[in-house]
């Protein structure tokens, strides 16, 4: 029998096709998990049931934990670095407290897909559902410590101004990383199971390196680089309209790019092995 010789043009229309219907199943599932999202809340608020099941104060142990550092670190770090106590425990309330959501959100990103190994299983559900559903798992624990912040302000007699309303821009930016590093990092260590041992070691790391404990002026010629650090500047949105009055151009700036290049290394990955996430797991 003869060879069938394909045209080199028509393997690559095949493979665009190809592409293409990848593109569009993804969006297609980007589209159906987030109009799903009552059942992400629902799962998000099952998973937080299960979690602290048996215990008496619930996610508010967070809350309690983080009183603790805030009054121990706020004495001690206030007399080493010579800031006045009102002026530097609102700043360390607030950098601790959005500093704990990063850091839950990256870690959990590495299990959002691995734990929930038997609904992808068992059930045609869209990805994205999973990823939404560890986003709004950690935005219900971090609620709990707003309280925390109003009572720092209220002891320490701060009162934000109107620029303060910038920081809901700030979590905007927060939500959209996290969903997106959800996707990207729950692929990863779908696949290699290593990763989530490194990207631990990474925050551990990132926490000294990065403005929570010491202000960026203790820099004093060299804050110019910190834009460099994503965590700082996605921080700096949230931090800076609530004690700092505001937030740099550069700030905002470093902010976007990082949100729009973690989105599409995020979506790239998600088109490109959304089809292998359930071989995975």
């Amino acid at each position: 029998m003869d060879q069938v010789i394909i045209p080199e043009t028509t393997r690559r229309y095949v493979r665009d096709a190809g592409d293409q219907q990848r593109v569009q199943r993804a969006l297609a599932d980007l589209g159906q998990g987030l109009a799903r999202w009552r059942l992400a809340r629902a799962l998000a608020a099952l998973d937080i049931r299960n979690r602290y099941r048996g215990s008496v104060l619930g996610p508010f142990w967070m809350t309690l934990s983080t009183a603790v550092m805030v009054a121990g670190i706020g004495v001690l770090y206030s007399a080493l670095f010579r800031l006045p106590l009102r002026e530097y425990l609102p700043y360390l309330a607030v950098s601790l407290l959005v500093w704990n959501t990063i850091s839950q959100i990256v870690i959990d990103a590495c299990g959002s897909f691995i734990s929930s190994e038997a609904i992808i299983r068992q059930m045609p559900l869209p990805f994205t559902i999973h990823a939404l559903r560890y986003v709004l798992r950690n935005a219900i624990i971090a609620a709990h410590s707003l309280p925390l912040i109003v009572v720092v302000f209220l002891i320490c007699g701060v009162t934000p101004g109107p620029g303060a309303v910038l920081a809901l821009a700030g979590l905007a930016l927060l939500v959209l990383n996290a969903f997106a590093i959800g996707l990207f990092l729950g692929m990863i260590c779908a696949r290699f199971r290593d990763i989530q041992q490194i990207v631990t070691n990474v925050m551990q790391l990132l926490f000294f390196v990065s403005p929570v404990l010491w202000k960026p002026e203790l820099l004093r010629e060299n804050q110019v680089w910190l834009p460099l650090n994503p965590v700082y500047s996605l921080m700096e949105t949230v931090r800076g309209p609530l004690v700092e009055s505001g937030a740099s151009t550069i700030i905002w700036i470093s902010a976007l790019v990082y949100t729009v290049l973690a989105c599409t290394i995020a979506f790239a990955f998600f088109v490109r092995f959304r089809s292998r996430i359930a071989f995975w797991v």
